[in-house]
């Protein structure tokens, strides 16, 4: 599958939350807030600079550059970028190197940005490009200072979505085992996927190659003799946001692409990661984004959901920044369409890593690449910056307090949580008017003809 299983590193570990069971409403007395459903978009690979930065310059009123640093000091302008995301690496090395101990000038030394790439990553996108995008942080709220939970790719990023922990694994995407198990491989990234992945024990320093799965040893051993891990594993069991919402009889779905799909971006999907999810009753709660308009229209979220996308709707390099832009609108708009859920709902627009893009902002000690974060609802406060240091776990940290819910550890105990950007008094925003833009015949030619690699490196 082209591209498909793409680590949507980086990024926010906190808030890709994600819940258990059919739709149940939660006891009045959980609920500190008129929220009744959260949303979560998760985009592909870009930073913050290269989505929102030529915005903040226009508008000034957040932290965007209109130009970076390349190694070695001299300073380039940030040109404006091709519809096409350009392909840049951004697995784990790549990200440190960008950002060189806080410099933030390595992003011309890796792979895909370097001169002779003509710095292909010093780019940013004009609001023009992505009007949907721009209408949102221009109506709502945006936060310019979201990191990354770690400086990881798209799997390491959506596995700290849930959990707000890496679990020991280093973040980078898996890969096919040497010598393939006997099973052969699966699809995706996740536990069904028969693909390892870089994981540190506690205490060792560097790490060793162990299954893509988070394992739960409390199912059938005779089914899953190695808790869901095609072989044995020393990874250890935590608790995801799904769990804690199904504890609360609160409801969730995840809205994904399958295997089956066209242009499918299974390896995005979060819940195969788990065995807790992927071979449990939990599965059922992975539904086709293809459901998710007309779930929005009829009133039907759940309390909580994540949204991730097909590839070619993904904003992931090699694929179009407007058909993304394009999706964004979509969901967003059918979620506005059902007046009475917008008044209880609160989306967050992200992008899981950097991709790696340009940005100037050092990441605070642990966290990785500024990433875009947009907040969206009827009590977001209008035209706000949120200039609060913020994760992923951020996004959990606002469920966590929206539900009433008990913390998965420390990280998001002591995550900020985003609730400077919304004023639950005041009369709610109406929703807005999205718009879409004409990709052209002869670039989705270009597109279908030039697919990321089956299992891409970066």
């Amino acid at each position: 599958m082209r591209l498909r299983w793409k680590r949507l590193a980086v990024i926010l570990p906190v808030f890709l939350l994600v819940g258990c069971g059919a739709f149940r409403a939660a006891a009045p007395a959980a609920f500190s807030t008129p929220i009744r459903h959260i949303v979560v978009i998760l985009q592909e690979n870009h930073s913050f600079d290269n989505v929102l930065g030529a915005f903040c310059v226009l508008h000034q009123r957040c932290n965007g550059a209109a130009s970076g640093i390349l190694y070695g000091g001299a300073r380039v302008q940030l040109a404006p970028a091709g519809d096409i995301v350009a392909v840049v690496a951004h697995d784990v090395a790549a990200q440190h190197i960008a950002i060189d101990g806080g410099k933030m000038d390595g992003f011309s030394r890796i792979l895909g940005c370097t001169s002779t790439y003509a710095y292909a990553c010093y780019t940013h996108y004009l609001p023009s490009q992505i009007p949907n995008v721009a209408k949102l942080a221009t109506t709502y709220a945006l936060s310019d200072r979201t990191f990354e939970d770690g400086a990881a790719p798209s799997w390491g990023s959506h596995l700290s979505a849930v959990t707000a922990n890496f679990d020991g694994f280093t973040g980078d995407n898996p890969a096919a085992a040497a010598p393939t198990p006997s099973a052969g491989l699966g699809p995706g990234w996740g536990c069904n996927s028969n693909r390892d992945a870089p994981w540190i024990s506690p205490g060792a320093t560097a790490p060793t190659q162990v299954p893509a799965c988070v394992p739960d040893h409390s199912l059938n051993t005779s089914t899953y003799p190695n808790g869901g891990a095609y072989r044995p594993t020393p990874v250890r069991h935590i608790p995801t946001i799904m769990d804690r919402l199904a504890g609360a009889g609160l409801s969730w779905k995840i809205y994904m692409s399958f295997p089956s799909a066209p242009s499918n971006g299974y390896g995005w999907a979060i819940c195969p990661t788990f065995a807790g999810c992927i071979d449990t009753n939990q599965s059922a709660n992975m539904v086709s984004n293809t459901m998710f308009v007309n779930d929005a229209k009829a009133g039907r979220l759940p309390n909580f959901s994540i949204v991730t996308p097909d590839a070619d709707t993904s904003q992931h390099n090699s694929y179009s920044m407007a058909a993304g832009d394009n999706w964004i609108g979509s969901l967003v708009q059918a979620i506005g369409s059902n007046a009475t859920q917008w008044q209880s709902t609160a989306i967050f627009i992200a992008w899981d890593d950097c991709g790696c893009f340009y940005d100037h902002v050092a990441p605070p000690s642990g966290l990785g690449i500024r990433v875009p974060m947009l907040m969206v609802s009827p009590y977001a406060i209008a035209a706000h910056t949120d200039s609060n240091a913020a994760s992923f776990a951020s996004v959990l940290a606002f469920t966590e307090h929206a539900y009433g819910l008990t913390a998965l550890n420390g990280t998001d105990a002591n995550a900020y949580n985003y609730l400077h950007s919304f004023n639950f008094a005041q009369t709610p925003a109406p929703p807005p008017v999205m718009t879409a833009t004409a990709i052209s015949p002869e670039e989705q030619q270009l597109i279908d003809a030039n697919p990321p690699a089956t299992d891409d490196p970066t």
